[in-house]
């Protein structure tokens, strides 16, 4: 079966952690989670630098500084009401892989992060993985009980995988 991400490594350090390898274990686990057949969608994963992603921040959110990660869904799965879990995708056609969206990731960012968090990289880059695609999949944490249910389903998806909760510090 192919890959169910579509990685692209602009930044070579990168390949030191084995970004595909963890990206697909993410993939696999959220979509178990969620539900959702492997065979039906895909999820593409651009693996850059702080000067990259801060340019995308700035494009698309207006705030040109680096971030960890950012989504951008292939359409808008958000539920109305807070605290409700967002509508499941459905694939367009029937014998293709439907992509659910894009997610960018930096280097450098995600690095710090995991440093001062006191934390292995891999878990980190995992549950910023996990993060990004239940945001490619309708979970948003701008209001309060969409922050809950998606904080808890990334604990729980990731608490599968055997890594810790990145909320508990």
């Amino acid at each position: 079966m192919e890959p169910l991400v579509d990685i692209i490594i602009e930044d070579q350090r990168w390949n030191g952690i084995d970004l595909p390898a963890l990206a697909e274990r993410a993939a696999l686990a959220v979509f178990e989670d969620q539900g959702l057949d492997p065979a039906l969608f895909e999820v593409s994963l651009l693996a850059c630098d702080d000067a990259r992603i801060a340019v995308l921040n700035g494009e698309f959110r207006d705030k040109p500084k680096p971030t960890n990660v950012l989504s951008w869904p292939a359409e808008d799965l958000a539920a109305e009401d807070e605290g409700a879990r967002p509508d499941a995708p459905e694939p367009f056609l029937p014998d293709e892989r439907e992509s659910i969206g894009d997610i960018a990731i930096a280097w450098e960012t995600c690095q710090r992060e995991a440093e001062e968090g006191q934390k292995p990289l891999a878990d980190h880059v995992t549950h910023l993985i996990v993060h990004g695609i239940l945001h490619l999949l309708g979970y948003d944490h701008v209001r309060e009980g969409d922050a809950l249910l998606m904080e808890g389903t990334e604990i729980r998806v990731l608490d599968r995988m055997g890594i810790s909760d990145p909320y508990d510090m």
